[in-house]
C-alpha cells in the first residue's frame, strides 16, 4: 500500500495549567469592556440555570463535534475540543462562546449570583466548584450557514459535565422592544483518560487536513483560539469521517509511558490495519480484524525505537512519542472501513488499540 508517514519531530508539548480557572485570569489580567462583562453576566446565569435543570434555549443550534484528549503538564490532561453553530442566525459581527468544566462527583453549587466587589472569598469558593471555565468573543463571517469553534481545557483524568453557552451580542443601545438576543446552550457529558498512571496509553486518533510547523510557539492567546497547535506545529483536523478516493487519510496521535531502555529510548511498534465488512458469513480469517470484517490491506508497520529515534530523544526532556500516517484512498473500494492501530510496547511486552472509521465514496 502506498503510505506517507507522518514526518517525526521531537514534539515538546507544553499545556499550561493552573489552578485557578483561565476565566478568572483572564479578567483580572486583561481589563473586558463593559459590553462584554455584560454578556459575560447574562451568559453565567444561562449556565447556572441549565445546570440547575431548567430548559434553556438553542436558537443557534449549537451542537457538540467531539474532544481529543492528550497528555498535559502537572498531572492533568489538555482537552481540545469543537462544536459547531448557525451563524446564519447571529447578528453582529461576534458571537460570545462560554464554556464551564465541573467534575460529575462535585458537590452541587448554588445558583450563582453576581459576585460583589468586596466580596472575593464567596467568589473565589463558588469558582472552586469548576474544575476550569473560559469565555472568548469570536468573529462571525457574514453568509456562513455553518460554523466550528474549537477552544480546550485542561483538567485531570475523570468525568465531567461541559456546559456550553454561544450568545449573540447585545447591541449597545437595543431598539425599543428589539427581541432578546439568541441564545444556546447545551451540557456535554467527557470522559478524560488518565494518562499519568505509568500504564502503556495513547491519546485520541487525530483525522488531519494537514500539520502545519510553526516558525514560534503560539502566544497564550493565540494557543487559547487554536487549540490544536501543540509546540512548533500545528495540527488542522477534519471532522469528516467521509472522503473521496482523491483524498487521503492523515492521522496523528502520541504514545505514553512506554518502557524505556538504559539509554531512555523505548522499543514500540505501531501497525495500522484497514478492515472492512466481510460479505456472507465468511469464517474469520487469521487476520487482525473483527468477526465480520475481512483485512482490505496495511501500511509497513512503523518502529520507534533506538535506531530510528533521533539520537537526542529523551523522555526526560519532555519530548513526546509521536506516530502516524498518511495514506491515498484512491486504490480504496467505495465503501465502509475500520482502521485499527495496534501499539506493542517490545520492552513491556504490551499492546494497546485504537481505531476510527471512515467511508470512502466517489465523490
Amino acid at each position: 500500500m502506498t503510505q506517507r508517514r507522518a514526518v517525526f519531530s521531537m514534539l515538546l508539548l507544553v499545556v499550561s495549567v493552573s489552578s485557578t480557572m483561565v476565566f478568572a485570569q483572564s479578567k483580572d489580567d486583561k481589563k473586558k469592556s463593559d459590553a462584554q462583562n455584560r454578556e459575560t453576566q447574562s451568559i453565567v446565569k444561562t449556565v447556572d440555570d441549565l445546570a440547575a435543570g431548567q430548559p434553556v434555549a438553542n436558537d443557534l443550534s449549537l451542537t457538540w463535534v467531539r474532544e481529543d484528549v492528550l497528555k498535559a503538564q502537572g498531572n492533568k490532561e489538555y482537552v481540545p475540543f469543537t462544536v459547531q453553530i448557525d451563524p446564519s442566525k447571529i447578528s453582529g459581527g461576534t458571537v460570545a462562546f462560554y464554556w464551564r468544566v465541573v467534575a460529575k462527583n462535585a458537590a452541587p453549587s448554588a445558583a450563582a449570583e453576581p459576585a460583589k466587589k468586596d466580596d472575593k472569598k464567596d467568589k473565589d469558593k463558588k469558582k472552586s466548584d469548576y474544575a476550569y471555565e473560559d469565555i472568548s468573543f469570536v468573529p462571525v463571517t457574514a453568509g456562513q450557514t455553518s460554523m466550528k469553534i474549537s477552544r480546550s481545557f485542561t483538567v485531570p483524568g475523570g468525568a465531567y459535565d461541559v456546559y456550553l453557552v454561544a450568545k449573540e451580542p447585545t447591541p449597545e443601545k437595543p431598539a425599543k422592544n428589539a427581541p432578546a438576543q439568541k441564545i444556546a446552550a447545551i451540557k456535554q457529558t467527557v470522559n478524560v483518560p488518565d494518562f499519568w498512571n505509568n500504564e502503556l496509553a495513547a491519546s485520541s486518533v487525530v483525522i488531519a487536513q494537514r500539520i502545519d510547523p510553526l516558525p514560534a510557539p503560539l502566544t497564550p492567546q493565540q494557543q487559547a483560539d487554536r487549540p490544536y497547535a501543540l509546540g512548533m506545529m500545528e495540527i488542522v483536523p477534519t471532522f469528516e469521517t467521509k472522503f473521496t478516493k482523491k483524498s487521503e487519510l492523515s492521522t496523528f496521535m502520541l504514545i505514553y509511558n512506554p518502557k524505556v531502555d538504559t539509554a531512555n529510548k523505548p522499543d514500540i511498534m505501531v501497525e495500522y490495519n484497514f478492515c472492512q465488512p466481510a460479505a456472507g458469513n465468511q469464517p474469520k480469517a487469521p487476520d487482525p480484524c473483527k468477526p465480520g470484517e475481512k483485512l482490505f490491506n496495511h501500511t509497513s508497520p512503523q518502529n520507534l525505537n533506538a535506531t530510528t529515534l533521533p539520537p537526542n530523544f529523551d523522555f526526560a526532556a519532555g519530548h513526546q512519542l509521536q506516530s502516524g500516517q498518511a495514506v491515498p484512498l484512491a486504490s480504496f473500494p467505495e465503501g465502509d472501513y475500520r482502521l485499527e492501530i495496534k501499539i506493542t510496547d517490545k520492552l513491556a511486552n504490551k499492546t494497546l488499540m485504537r481505531e476510527i472509521s471512515f467511508t470512502v465514496s466517489p465523490s
